[in-house]
């Protein structure tokens, strides 16, 4: 039964910080915890849940067949559930959602949460538990999911009480989705999803401690804005926070009035388009020259939205030592986290660009222009020199980085692209260019093999009128690729190729480079390595064909995908534009690529970002900078 409240009898609720909110509006007497679960779901917004009912979570998943305002999406793996929920939030903005059943269930969902944490992508994991009184009995499939997740979620939340179901999903969104974003779970009890109770919108939220600052301090950013015109050899830093905060408009607008080079790490790739004549490409362990060079040698870093991370800063006490530091991040534990900074400023990205124009503007009204002419003569000669590029195998065969440039040159106006994890993520990085916020999805921070294909399938959800390219290694693929049932299943044709060299790729040049070319267990396309004093004969040296244990080509077609393989590079274009043209259906592109070769630029791990290589062997020759 549904009605409306009078109001008179409600108190006022309070939400976070004290605000008055709203008298409810919907009161629906006698219903189930887990109808309760499915219209609270309906009121914040949820649209697409990801998971798979079990015993604990059952109950749930009754009332939902009955909703036509919330679509569930039959996963067949809970890692695929909260990885397809990621890459929606990634590719729309909005809050992810994935359900779980208790135990094995709920700690499938691990891996994503911290994916997501790392990420701080806005996730709702929502999973089911043993009845109140069976907690902590070690009851069938019982798991203590908050207490495994706590140090990967903003906050959990344990529910055993029916009444509390709207008041947790309603605070498990806001804290998901404000400040920094980030996954939060919602365990509920199996018998609070039986019992009876009231279900009330809005319903009454109470987070007294939960108040995220969005507006940066006026004298911070008026110090800010004073390094930044005296700076001679500024760099923007660009984190994953501005896309997080919708800043990219704002960034440009900033970028172009500073007249400084921008850098877009890993996870902000979009944020600011590749082909403006400031950017100087992606920092890090495999960022362009320029971009990697230009941190280390400048004399100011403003960095937006970014955690100064081990594989940006390379050793950390070897990083940008001239630099003085600007950082502004939502999350105030971020900054002085890994380098001091000269000038923290605690703020929602888009509010801290706005604020800065204004301030930049007001130090220029007064004559303070920063000359920046002699640092882009540096920068221009390091792009000059020191382009991204690569070379064509000498036996013929198709090279991975050309495989993915000509994906991204083919690929549809606003296509969305998501990569596995290794060599092909780097070169999907380097070989496409994107211009746009959302094209980009991607594992920054976990480094999670497997992330692909789901993430693919949840933003093709999420974005359903834009072509959705996944692409991914040949390790990677193995691990997840079952999700390409449920998007045969549910009419959901994303595009996947799979870079197919053979071998864990960035593994495998790891050893290589570091292991005297040992290639122990990275090889995918032979079994056990026969070894001879100690140098693999059989593992790794002969020429790669690349997997075919399984055959992909077969293993899409019967996951009622289409497949198709492509070994020639005279092939490539017609092949990319069959895939292109397929529509109705996921596509799998087995592309078979040379096994050796590896990604570039690069600096070794525990290194400093000045022993950077262009190339194997090669280490660019940097003319001094001195400071004028």
């Amino acid at each position: 039964m549904t009605e409306q409240a009078t109001g008179s009898h409600h108190p006022q609720p309070r939400s976070r910080g004290g605000a008055a909110q709203q008298q409810p509006a919907i009161v629906e007497r006698d219903v189930t915890g887990a109808q309760s679960l499915i219209r609270s779901l309906e009121e914040v917004g949820a649209d697409t849940v990801f998971g798979i009912p079990g015993g604990a979570i059952l109950p749930a998943y009754d009332p939902m067949l009955d909703s036509s305002k919330v679509r569930h999406i039959l996963v067949r793996h809970e890692q695929g559930a909260g990885h397809a929920a990621t890459g929606y939030a990634q590719a729309t903005g909005r809050v992810g959602v994935c359900m779980a059943t208790s135990g094995p269930g709920a700690t499938n969902l691990v891996t994503p949460i911290a994916d997501a944490h790392m990420d701080s992508v806005p996730l709702v994991a929502i999973t089911g538990q043993v009845s109140s009184k069976s907690i902590g009995t070690d009851a069938f499939q019982e798991a203590d999911i908050c207490g495994i997740t706590m140090p990967i979620t903003k906050h959990n939340w344990l529910v055993t009480d029916a009444s509390e179901i709207p008041r947790t999903i309603a605070e498990a969104f806001h804290v998901a989705s404000t400040g920094r974003p980030g996954p939060v779970l919602v365990d509920i009890a199996k018998d609070a999803l039986q019992a009876r109770t009231t279900f009330v919108w809005p319903p009454h939220t109470d987070l007294p401690g939960y108040r995220p600052v969005t507006k940066p301090h006026a004298k911070q950013i008026r110090e800010a804005a004073k390094l930044i015109t005296q700076a001679r050899r500024p760099v923007l830093y660009v984190g994953g926070g501005v896309l997080k905060a919708r800043a990219t408009a704002v960034l440009k607008v900033f970028a172009e009035l500073t007249g400084a080079p921008v850098t877009t790490t890993l996870m902000a790739l979009g944020a600011f388009p590749d082909s403006h004549p400031q950017h100087v490409g992606m920092p890090g362990m495999h960022g362009s020259v320029a971009a990697v060079t230009a941190l280390q040698k400048s004399d100011l870093i403003v960095a937006l939205g970014a955690r100064f991370d081990d594989r940006v800063t390379g050793r950390l006490d070897s990083f940008a030592p001239n630099a003085k530091v600007v950082h502004a991040d939502i999350d105030p534990a971020e900054i002085g986290k890994n380098r001091a900074a000269d000038v923290p400023i605690v703020g929602d990205a888009r509010e801290v660009l706005a604020d800065l124009i204004v301030a930049v503007q007001a130090e220029h009204t007064a004559g303070h222009v920063g000359d920046h002419t002699a640092w882009w003569a540096d920068i221009d000669r390091w792009r000059r020199t020191y382009p991204l590029g690569y070379g064509h195998p000498d036996d013929g065969s198709l090279a991975p980085q050309q495989v993915i440039q000509r994906i991204g040159e083919l690929a549809p106006e606003g296509t969305v692209f998501a990569a596995g994890v290794g060599q092909h993520q780097m070169w999907a990085a380097h070989f496409i260019g994107y211009e746009k916020p959302g094209t980009w999805l991607n594992s920054g921070g976990a480094g999670t093999m497997g992330y692909a294909v789901p993430a693919a399938m949840g933003a093709k959800v999420g974005v359903p009128d834009r072509t959705v390219w996944a692409i991914d290694g040949d390790g990677c693929f193995q691990m997840t690729n079952q999700e390409l049932v449920t998007c045969a299943l549910n009419n959901i044709p994303v595009k996947v190729a799979v870079i197919n060299n053979g071998a864990l790729g960035m593994v495998r040049q790891w050893q290589t480079l570091f292991y005297n070319e040992r290639y122990s267990n990275t090889v995918l396309h032979s079994g056990p390595a026969v070894f001879n004093g100690g140098s693999a004969t059989a593992n790794g040296k002969e020429p790669c064909s690349g997997t075919r244990v399984p055959d992909f080509v077969k293993l899409a077609e019967a996951m009622g995908c289409v497949g198709l393989r492509c070994e020639d590079p005279a092939e490539l274009d017609a092949v990319i534009e069959q895939a292109n043209a397929i529509n109705d259906r996921p596509v799998v592109v087995d592309f078979i690529v040379h096994q050796d070769a590896m990604v570039w630029p690069m600096v070794a791990a525990g290194t400093s970002n000045d022993e950077i290589l262009a190339a194997r062997g090669v280490r660019p020759d940097f003319d001094d900078v001195v400071d004028d």
